[in-house]
């Protein structure tokens, strides 16, 4: 008689191959990331890599599928009626967590060379429309109750925090001088500029002020 399965066991041990997955086409690139290898850096046999994923092409397509997870989670854990600003501004944040993984530039190297596949396609979109769901809603939730600007529209605020943080990754994928730990910073800061929207003639330094010139 069969053993029964333990649930928790059996997802640790699948999120332990995705996360060798990932390691291994970071580094050793799609062609290069043999079975062999992805086992060797999860400690596990042949055997058990194919008991969990049938084949590469299926782990590749997991690693996406895991970050569409971990992005619904987030939003679903992290989700404060009475704070949905401090939800947008964490989600950027979660997200460049992801960016600062040194696997990053590798892998995202690696999926880019195979959008032409549908099924890397499929998994890129839902990913995409996931977080651009949940962000928007977070954002028009923030609009009702006043807490960022309310002149542009949520789905265009939310766009445009999609927009720099796709740069932010390019960035990351593109140029070794990239630093993105260092960057982070700079990338909230960004974003929070974007919600507020430009100052009051209030909140605005005089032109004279800009100078440096006394009045």
């Amino acid at each position: 008689m069969p053993r029964p399965i333990d649930p928790q066991r059996h997802q640790a041990r699948r999120l332990q191959i995705i996360d060798a997955g990932l390691t291994a086409f970071a580094e050793y690139g799609y062609a290069g990331a043999t079975t062999a290898i992805i086992c060797r850096i999860a400690g596990i046999g042949s055997g058990t890599f194919f008991h969990y994923f049938p084949t590469k092409d299926a782990l590749l397509v997991a690693v996406l599928e895991h970050n569409t997870v971990e992005t619904r989670e987030f939003f679903a854990q992290q989700a404060d009626p009475n704070d949905p600003r401090r939800l947008v501004l964490g989600y950027v944040e979660h997200a460049a967590a992801g960016l600062v993984d040194p696997r990053a530039a590798g892998f995202i190297s690696v999926v880019g060379g195979l959008t032409h596949r549908p099924d890397i396609a499929l998994a890129l979109r839902a990913d995409d429309e996931t977080a651009r769901t949940a962000l928007q809603a977070a954002v028009r939730a923030a609009q009702r109750i006043q807490h960022i600007r309310g002149d542009v529209p949520a789905e265009r605020l939310a766009e445009w925090i999609l927009l720099l943080l796709d740069g932010f990754a390019a960035r990351v994928t593109t140029s070794e001088d990239f630093v993105a730990a260092q960057e982070v910073d700079m990338l909230n800061e960004q974003v929070t500029l974007l919600l507020d929207g430009p100052p009051t003639s209030a909140e605005r330094p005089s032109s004279a002020a800009r100078r440096g010139v006394p009045r």
